[in-house]
């Protein structure tokens, strides 16, 4: 810190130099002391010793009334060691931080975050026993931009085995590295697994964190987002934590056989039910998309509108038990009117459909986060990594170079 290194400098002038630019946290008097504080300069010593019964002194940064956010707090004695540092902002919070092995520094294991007062409270003492404590406050600039996130899938909630954890930003990640930094996963079952960064179907930067393989079924996942305090570019700043929690149901998986024109449900491995379906008209527009889709949500009864998805005035309907796969539309869901075509025939409009009853039945069993895997020769192409989610479709290897981190 350059305010410490001026206090060490020698000459009268250099000396009132330092008093004015460090900001010393002038120890308040023990029993034994004499008089206020120290000689300017005096506390440079870090060699952990006082003189004359004096307590040592200690230094913060960032300092001031419109500190920089974004850095870690840090402390520093003159002419003693720390015993101990908490430094708490105006809602209660609590920086946590750690001591070099000569207690010396202490330093907060998280950054300031932007518009925040904090108070920074620290006992000294030195080399002849003399006993001191301190205390300093700043506020930190607020933020000129801030960055919010919108995640996935709810907190306290059971999903489907390949349910990946995402996080879609209001703004642009610039820096994704220092985001990334302060994502954490936890799993009961240590279950291995990378994040992922790509643009989202809206357009807007977004960070997936999934498994290497579907999730074991029971595992309990924990995300603690620490991004108060966290830069993340031009987007702006982020000024609070995001922490959700959930749990990974049953493995089920839905295996859909357009070439078969059929849909098969496994659970633990098992059979459940097969039966007939009718997958999207070949085609670049109609055809349906291959590869693994995961169901987003279960919207029920729903309108469908083929302006929405580029296809004209093709259709204009309600439909029941409705199964979102896509961001681009795609969905399984009862299709009354292609009866005829079930198991013989795709003749949708990319959408996988099936029977009043088997939608029915499809519906109550299927949760957020179920794997649908499509697979035929009439589907128009693999569906891509953000359009829903996706992420399945990339081999591990090459998921795990999406990350900032890698």
């Amino acid at each position: 810190m350059s305010h410490i290194r001026a206090a060490t400098r020698t000459g009268p002038a250099r000396l009132r130099a330092a008093a004015t630019t460090a900001v010393l946290l002038t120890a308040a008097l023990s029993a034994c002391s004499s008089d206020g504080a120290p000689p300017a300069g005096s506390d440079a010593k870090a060699d952990g010793g006082g003189a004359n019964g004096r307590p040592a002194t200690v230094t913060v940064t960032p300092h001031g009334t419109r500190a920089k956010a974004g850095e870690p707090v840090q402390v520093a004695a003159h002419g003693g060691t720390l015993a101990s540092v908490t430094v708490t902002d105006a809602r209660g919070g609590t920086l946590t931080g750690s001591l070099s092995a000569d207690r010396l520094t202490w330093t907060s294991d998280r950054n300031a975050a932007p518009g925040t007062a904090y108070t920074v409270k620290a006992a000294t003492r030195t080399k002849d026993g003399t006993n001191g404590n301190a205390q300093e406050t700043f506020t930190t600039a607020s933020a000129d931009k801030v960055n919010k996130v919108e995640w996935r899938p709810g907190d306290t909630t059971t999903v489907g085995v390949a349910q990946p954890i995402s996080l879609v930003f209001e703004h642009p990640v610039t820096d994704r590295a220092a985001v990334e930094k302060q994502l954490k996963v936890t799993t009961s079952s240590d279950t291995e697994g990378s994040w992922g960064w790509m643009k989202d179907w809206s357009g807007k930067d977004r960070v997936d964190w999934r498994p290497k393989e579907y999730w074991r079924p029971g595992t309990k996942v924990t995300l603690d987002a620490r991004l108060n305090g966290t830069d993340s570019g031009t987007g702006g700043w982020f000024v609070r934590d995001y922490r959700l929690a959930f749990t990974v149901g049953a493995r089920q998986v839905v295996k859909v056989d357009l070439d078969r024109k059929q849909l098969t449900v496994e659970r633990d491995g098992r059979t459940v039910r097969t039966f007939p379906v009718s997958g999207g008209t070949p085609g670049p527009e109609t055809g349906s998309w291959r590869g693994t889709e995961v169901v987003m949500a279960k919207e029920g009864t729903i309108r469908m509108n083929s302006e929405t998805v580029g296809l004209g005035d093709a259709y204009d309907q309600k439909v029941d038990y409705a199964m979102r796969l896509t961001w681009s539309g795609t969905y399984a869901h009862a299709a009354p009117w292609n009866a005829a075509y079930f198991g013989r025939a795709n003749r949708s409009h990319g959408c996988i459909g099936m029977s009043d009853a088997d939608a029915a039945w499809l519906y109550e069993q299927v949760r957020v986060g179920d794997p649908f895997e499509v697979k035929g020769a009439e589907t128009k192409g693999e569906v891509a990594v953000n359009n829903g989610f996706g992420d399945w479709n990339v081999g591990w290897d090459k998921w795990r170079t999406k990350s900032a981190l890698r």
